[in-house]
């Protein structure tokens, strides 16, 4: 009786010890190329996969699921360095000698701000005449850290419509929400408005 009980067992313990073979073999096989030792602590804690809980247990009112856009959130790369990353970007950035308009465009401009002063002399006129136009100005280089500070800078264009000119105060226009000084100018243009003879105040 004892033998038969002693040859149950062994053949018990040869069968546990089959399966954790079997296990681990598909434990390596799942893995792919990231090969695992044989004597894997964790290996009974994995192949028993992840806990399922139902909607209302004690568990998940205690830790609900959290929702994907904070999950991402946890994986996202830590910039260690903060503004590396725009210090290197503003090296991409072409920098260009601010252009000097000769004396005919500066008078041409000059003609131009008469007349978007001239139909935007207050609020109410800008809101009447709805004067849409499109000026191209230089923006100088306000990176210290750039070769380019001081002296050079980019062209731009924005196209809006003119609020305000003022000659005065800030000598600059007002184009939605861009002020531009005159002194940054290149170009004023607008679809028919400038064609015309206009007998305006200067700003």
């Amino acid at each position: 009786m004892r033998k038969k009980k002693h040859e149950a067992c062994a053949d018990t313990a040869f069968l546990t010890a089959s399966v954790r073979r079997l296990a681990r073999e598909v434990f390596v096989m799942t893995i792919g190329y990231m090969r695992m030792p044989a004597d894997f602590k964790y290996l009974n804690v994995l192949l028993k996969g992840k806990p399922q809980h139902d909607d209302m247990d004690p568990f998940m009112l205690k830790h609900p699921a959290m929702d994907c856009g904070r999950r991402a959130k946890i994986f996202s790369p830590f910039n260690a360095l903060k503004g590396f990353s725009d210090a290197v970007a503003a090296k991409d950035v072409e920098y260009v000698s601010r252009p000097e308009p000769d004396d005919e465009e500066k008078a041409e401009i000059n003609r131009r701000l008469n007349i978007l002063y001239g139909l935007t002399r207050n609020g109410r006129m800008a809101r009447d005449n709805n004067v849409t136009v499109t000026v191209t100005y230089f923006v100088p280089c306000t990176d210290e850290n750039s070769s380019a500070f001081g002296h050079c800078g980019q062209v731009v264009s924005v196209t809006g419509i003119c609020r305000k000119v003022d000659g005065s105060v800030t000598r600059s226009v007002l184009i939605d929400q861009t002020m531009i000084r005159f002194g940054d100018i290149i170009s004023i243009d607008g679809k028919g408005i400038f064609d015309e003879d206009w007998e305006l105040d200067a700003p």
